[in-house]
């Protein structure tokens, strides 16, 4: 895949800004992480050559200066969200993060319950950290926040959310995903920690929107489309504008807290260090695209898969029609169309001609590969096996498995294991590829060609089980489906 963006050039400069804002504050910082601390896909989907680790990484080298809290909106448990990239909700996500965390000997503080309403699905997930020795703390859902700045700077509003209690001199506020309330807690605080007498600041490691590039950049554009539950909106800073008469991208909840960032820190300093929003974040990434059109591409993909992916979530029922709403117009704003994901149109020609469900796949040199639904395979586990074939240059028509291998495992899943669907899935035709591999040196060539499935694009002409859809995400393969079951079941 082509690249466009130096990762090694982001990882020093961003770095060294996040030096100089440490050294700019007395006792304490809090520095928001926006999006993903790790694994963030969506940035490495849209800048091609970033790593999904890059700001772990950055973390790593200041691990003996600092802790984590990880935030969880309790909305966002009541609701099972889910992360669409892993496929697992936020409660479980936040126990993942601090596996992780941990694995890599990085300290984690505490969780915070944020929009906490005494919901019964929150406090079971906080008896369940407490459990396990972790501390927990509460923040509630302040009236007219954020533009009722008395309330807010008061005993009834940051006053009465729980003061999280930190030891080390940097402290990231991290979640499993936006709008999880990070900067509220940061803010809140700083209120607290100014009623104890510690000089504390705040600053902003992001990403996304990128603030030197053009609003309507694909980049940005992209941004709003994987941001299209929570309805955010990219604008031209109003406060950086008046300040240095120049032209920078952020969006609507920034430059809404913004008033109150003021108010705090005009309380702990006399002064706001910050003139806009803009000014308070750490985002270098603009000056590491050296490839503007392979970024432009990539972006334009990624609001297209967005746009497939809210679609399915409108017929599961998942999502609201007014965030395909919004896609349907960053669509229209970007001018494309479906037609640009080439592996759409040859998904529903494959289905057309084979009477069935189908998929394509687009390899890196440009080829598209199908597979279509036979009495054996699924449609993905015929594209996978197709794609792995022509990969290590096998003839499409020789058999990489056996079907006297095939038939044994449809008659365990019927006969043994209950199943109406005796087709293999993706899963199951890996394992029977390793079997084969064993013994088969044309199976073990095509097996060694996995790795080169990562980044290949997919469509499939009917949704997929959970099972296919883990599988691509595992081998980094970017699925997009029709909204269409491929049975039509109450059931």
């Amino acid at each position: 895949m082509k690249i466009g963006f130096d990762n090694q050039k982001y990882l020093k400069m961003q770095s060294e800004h996040i030096k100089e804002r440490i050294d700019k504050f007395g006792d304490k910082l809090y520095l928001e992480f926006g999006g993903k601390l790790f694994d963030d896909y969506h940035a490495a989907r849209v800048l091609p050559g970033f790593e999904p680790d890059a700001k772990l990484k950055m973390l790593m080298q200041l691990s003996s200066q600092a802790e984590l809290v990880i935030v969880i909106s309790a909305k966002d448990i009541e609701k099972h969200k889910i992360r669409s990239d892993i496929g697992i909700t936020y409660d479980l996500d936040v126990l993942r993060l601090i596996q992780s965390f941990r694995s890599k000997e990085l300290y984690v503080g505490s969780v915070v319950i944020t929009h906490y309403e005494a919901q019964k699905s929150a406090d079971k997930f906080k008896a369940k950290l407490e459990s396990l020795g972790i501390k927990v703390y509460r923040h509630y859902i302040i009236d007219g926040y954020p533009s009722n700045v008395e309330l807010i700077l008061s005993e009834e509003g940051y006053g009465k959310n729980d003061y999280i209690k930190t030891e080390r001199p940097l402290v990231i506020v991290t979640a499993p995903g936006p709008g999880s309330g990070k900067m509220a807690t940061c803010l809140s605080q700083l209120y607290h920690e100014h009623k104890r007498g510690i000089k504390a600041g705040y600053a902003k490691f992001e990403t996304f929107p990128i603030w030197n590039l053009a609003l309507k950049h694909p980049v940005n554009i992209a941004y709003e489309a994987a941001t299209a539950d929570l309805n955010d909106v990219n604008m031209i800073d109003p406060f950086h504008l008046e300040a240095y008469n120049t032209t920078a991208v952020n969006y609507n909840r920034d430059v809404e807290i913004f008033p109150v960032l003021t108010s705090i820190f005009e309380g702990i300093f006399g002064e706001c260090p910050y003139k806009s929003p803009t000014d308070m974040g750490v985002n270098m990434a603009g000056n590491c695209i050296f490839d503007d059109e392979v970024c432009r591409e990539a972006s334009l993909q990624e609001i297209i898969r967005r746009y497939y992916s809210s679609l399915n979530r409108l017929v599961k029922e998942e999502c609201k029609p007014e965030e395909l709403y919004k896609i349907e117009l960053l669509m229209k704003q970007a001018k494309i169309s479906t037609e640009a994901r080439k592996v759409v149109s040859a998904a529903l020609l494959k289905a057309e001609t084979s009477e069935g469900p189908a998929a394509a796949m687009e390899l890196a040199d440009g080829r598209l590969i199908t597979g279509k639904t036979s009495d054996l395979l699924g449609a993905s586990a015929a594209l996978i096996l197709n794609a792995t074939k022509a990969l290590a240059g096998i003839d499409k028509e020789i058999h990489l498995i056996s079907p006297t291998v095939i038939e044994p495992v449809q008659t365990l899943k019927t006969r043994y294991l209950g199943s109406t669907n005796p087709r293999l899935h993706t899963d199951e035709i890996l394992i029977a590829l390793s079997m084969s591999a064993a013994l088969n040196e044309r199976a073990k060539l095509a097996l060694d060609q996995l790795p080169k499935l990562r980044g290949c694009q997919v469509h499939t002409s009917v949704m997929l089980s959970d099972v296919d859809i883990k599988v691509f995400k595992k081998l980094g393969i970017q699925l997009t489906s029709e909204p269409r079951y491929e049975y039509k079941r109450l059931y």
